[in-house]
């Protein structure tokens, strides 16, 4: 059976059990990380010699990383959804994949949500803050320009770019900072929360978090 290491609050854990949820995969969910320790045996270095989560492992196949996850997953066991042979439809969402993780993500999980909210207050530098708000609202932005006349990211159906990027949305959401009107990100979203897969593994409460290095 397929075994998934890291806590469900993570949010790279978080795509990876959201994908997983879609494709209705058979799992085993191990907490790991965090509180919840075990990163530095023996064993999971093994599998994982970066001591990070998530971490799979499917018929001793070791997989790690949450994009790479994702697409061992996608090509594995989500071709007729989630994969494509054909290297140019591939890069459709590959391109938002990488997008979200070297652009909207440092933007506002690590000068937000780490500076901000995982920041105890008397230590937060607001100039990191404030940066952070205005960049994450710049890359909505654009993403909101980008869904115009679109139900998700590459059109009618969810897509590996929809679960990379969309996984940010319930934190965006959720933490009391300035945000810009934008529609299209908004009725997305409203899209994301009505999927069974997005309630259960995304919308996972982090008040654990707050104020936590």
């Amino acid at each position: 059976m397929l075994k998934v290491w890291g806590r469900r609050n993570s949010l790279n854990v978080q795509k990876v059990m959201w994908l997983i949820g879609e494709l209705n995969l058979p799992h085993e969910h191990i907490l790991a990380g965090g509180d919840f320790g075990k990163l530095d045996t023996p064993a999971y270095l093994a599998m994982n010699p970066h001591s990070r989560i998530p971490t799979i492992d499917d018929e001793g196949h070791s997989v790690w990383e949450s994009h790479a996850i994702l697409r061992y997953l996608a090509a594995r066991y989500g071709k007729d959804r989630f994969w494509s042979d054909d290297a140019f439809e591939r890069s459709n969402y590959e391109r938002w994949m990488d997008w979200s993780e070297t652009t909207l993500q440092p933007a506002f999980l690590n000068d937000v949500f780490w500076a901000f909210y995982r920041t105890p207050e008397a230590e937060r530098d607001w100039s990191i803050i404030n940066r952070g708000v205005e960049q994450s609202a710049k890359h909505f932005g654009l993403l909101d320009r980008w869904l115009q006349g679109k139900e998700y990211m590459l059109g009618s159906r969810l897509s590996l770019a929809d679960i990379t990027t969309g996984a940010l949305l319930f934190r965006y959401y959720t933490l009391e900072i300035d945000r810009p009107r934008v529609p299209n990100v908004e009725a997305w979203y409203e899209r994301l929360k009505a999927r069974p897969a997005y309630r259960e593994h995304v919308m996972v409460a982090f008040n654990d978090l707050y104020g936590k290095r």
